[in-house]
């Protein structure tokens, strides 16, 4: 079953976002913020996403991680199609107000591709730093 919708992402008085958690947020220009998400016991990271206030509320309220597709223009939940969910174990806003950190317990793999998150096999050849010893 499917909880998406044709909406477009709801303003905060409408979504049912605590209005304290509303206030604590800097949202794009579309209304959305970023959503990390990272294994909860390993620490993997297993994709990015994004929330407008209706899908981190239903994210802070259901168990479940709710995302708003910008190309779709409708909420989706990890799975629903898949049976690859991600279950919520916490959740937490960084300094800036920005972006999110949801830590899952993800069923079968994150990754649209099948691959276990949307990062593995994508390196780019980056020169490895060596902070000072000192």
């Amino acid at each position: 079953m499917s909880t998406s919708t044709p909406d477009t992402p709801s303003a905060a008085p409408d979504s049912g976002l605590d209005p304290a958690i509303a206030a604590r947020l800097k949202r794009d220009a579309n209304g959305l913020v970023a959503a990390v998400i990272q294994q909860y016991d390993t620490g993997a990271v297993l994709m990015l996403g994004w929330m407008d206030d209706e899908a981190l509320h239903r994210t802070l309220t259901t168990g479940r991680v709710t995302f708003f597709s910008r190309s779709r223009q409708e909420y989706w939940r990890k799975g629903d199609t898949s049976g690859h969910s991600q279950w919520v174990k916490s959740v937490a806003l960084d300094c800036d107000g920005d972006a999110l950190l949801v830590r899952v317990d993800q069923v079968g793999a994150a990754c649209h591709t099948g691959a276990p998150t949307c990062f593995t096999d994508r390196e780019l050849p980056a020169v490895s730093g060596q902070r000072p010893l000192d």
